[in-house]
């Protein structure tokens, strides 16, 4: 029986501000259901720190986030996405689960118990890609990306995984056991 069918898991992709992993200032989720993606989450969050390193990279500028609330203010919105679901989906989701858990630090908040598949991982593991940054795992699957805009790079996230499906692999089997 294939454990996918019946498993939901989120694609989560965290974009950061500064060098800080606490400095998230946007995040989407897109909560998959067996097969189906079921419904998509975006915010733009207020970072702790004005400091913005990474505008270059996602355009994100502390004009577009100075009244947006902080991770507690949108935290409720997330976790009633995150909470269900069996398991998190990142591209290095190294990066990811340490920006949730240093937002939740400064914030908090008890990080959730959640186990993270790494689509980096598993891309490179199932088809040898490399290099494996998320626009190469894209071009190579021919999946649409917009990089660096949150609520893209979860939906490819999720779409990879869904790939992995299509093929007959079960990702389950990349989850890790932390």
């Amino acid at each position: 029986m294939n454990l996918m069918k019946s498993a939901i898991f989120a694609a989560i992709d965290f974009e950061t501000a500064d060098y800080g992993r606490d400095s998230a200032c946007a995040v989407a989720a897109v909560v998959v259901n067996g097969t189906t993606i079921e419904r998509k989450l975006f915010h733009l969050i207020k970072p702790p720190r004005r400091n913005f390193v990474f505008t270059y990279i996602h355009g994100i500028e502390w004009r577009h986030v100075e009244q947006k609330p902080a991770f507690d203010g949108i935290w409720d919105d997330l976790h009633d996405h995150i909470g269900p679901v069996d398991f998190i989906a990142a591209h290095n989701a190294s990066f990811d689960r340490s920006v949730m858990r240093a937002c939740c630090a400064t914030s908090n908040i008890a990080m959730p118990a959640k186990k993270f598949l790494c689509t980096m991982k598993m891309a490179r593991k199932i088809w040898a890609i490399r290099p494996t940054k998320l626009s190469d795992v894209c071009t190579q699957l021919r999946l649409p990306l917009q990089h660096h805009d949150a609520a893209s790079d979860a939906l490819a996230c999720a779409n990879i995984v869904l790939r992995a499906m299509d093929e007959g692999f079960d990702p389950v089997q990349f989850v890790d056991q932390k």
